[in-house]
């Protein structure tokens, strides 16, 4: 499949892989072809002892995924307004289990993230295959699910509003295979339900979501890259350090989210209005 000058090293047995021997600073299209099936296999790459990108090769290496994202809110690096930068000391700590940007119609692909500083010790990052949680689900959950959507929403500090309506489980385009599509952060309720079945069934699926056998756990150190398929996986930044992390993001704008057609129609009444439904992040 790969070069044999590409060493490929399995992190978990849920998904994940280390990539060694790869420059990505002078990524070809048959070497970027070579990553892109790899991550298909295993949701998300990591580069261990990858030398530190410059600003132009990181966005480089996200435009072999597609369109970059300019964030409308997260800070910038100067000069580069594709890339974020996640700086923990700015409040950058994402320890609630998500999928990037959900409440959009089109959520992002993937994203590249690249740690530049970290402390020695704690700050890990954690993945889980979602292709997994929707198949260790009993086959009439799974069938109940394939029915329903399910609206994610966020409110931004500064009064901005999002919310999109997306399948509760996503056919990916590429690999075509069924994954739960609900993550803690942004998933609300299900509309074709009522609010008090609604959020049971979140809360079992949430932690279906998050169970041990579905994840894998990155440790950083500066320099390290990691490349995911947003698509088809949740992540958590443990927040278990002090000291300063900060990591430069670049982020692939999205397609919309494919699944079964619903099966029942939104509840007209279910009891509360929208804004009821309590916050999850």
């Amino acid at each position: 499949m790969a070069s044999s000058d590409i060493d490929v090293r399995p992190v978990s047995g849920a998904l994940g892989a280390e990539v060694r021997g790869l420059d990505l600073e002078k990524l070809t299209e048959e070497s970027f072809a070579q990553l892109h099936e790899l991550l298909m296999e295993n949701l998300v790459l990591f580069f261990p002892e990858a030398d530190p990108l410059s600003a132009e090769a990181h966005k480089n290496f996200g435009r072999f995924l597609g369109e970059l994202e300019v964030h409308p809110f997260l800070p910038k690096l100067d000069g580069h307004q594709e890339i974020v930068v996640l700086d923990s000391d700015q409040g950058a700590k994402a320890d609630v289990w998500h999928t990037d940007v959900t409440f959009q119609a089109n959520p992002p692909v993937a994203s590249i993230l690249q740690i530049v500083q970290c402390p020695p010790r704690g700050g890990d990052t954690m993945w889980s295959n979602q292709y997994l949680a929707y198949e260790g689900l009993s086959a009439p959950l799974r069938d109940f699910l394939d029915g329903l959507t399910a609206v994610h929403a966020f409110t931004h500090p500064n009064g901005t509003s999002f919310e999109a309506e997306h399948p509760v489980v996503r056919v990916h385009p590429v690999t075509g295979r069924r994954s739960l599509y609900v993550n803690r952060m942004f998933t609300m309720h299900f509309p074709q339900l009522r609010r008090a079945e609604s959020d049971v069934l979140l809360e079992h699926l949430f932690t279906v979501a998050e169970r041990p056998e579905n994840i894998c756990r990155f440790g950083w150190r500066p320099g390290a890259i990691a490349m995911w398929d947003n698509r088809v996986t949740q992540h958590y930044a443990v927040n278990d350090y002090t000291e300063r992390r900060v990591g430069h993001r670049v982020t692939i704008l999205g397609d919309e989210p494919k699944g079964d057609e619903p099966r029942w129609p939104h509840l007209a009444d279910t009891g509360s209005t929208a804004a009821d439904f309590r916050q999850r992040a």
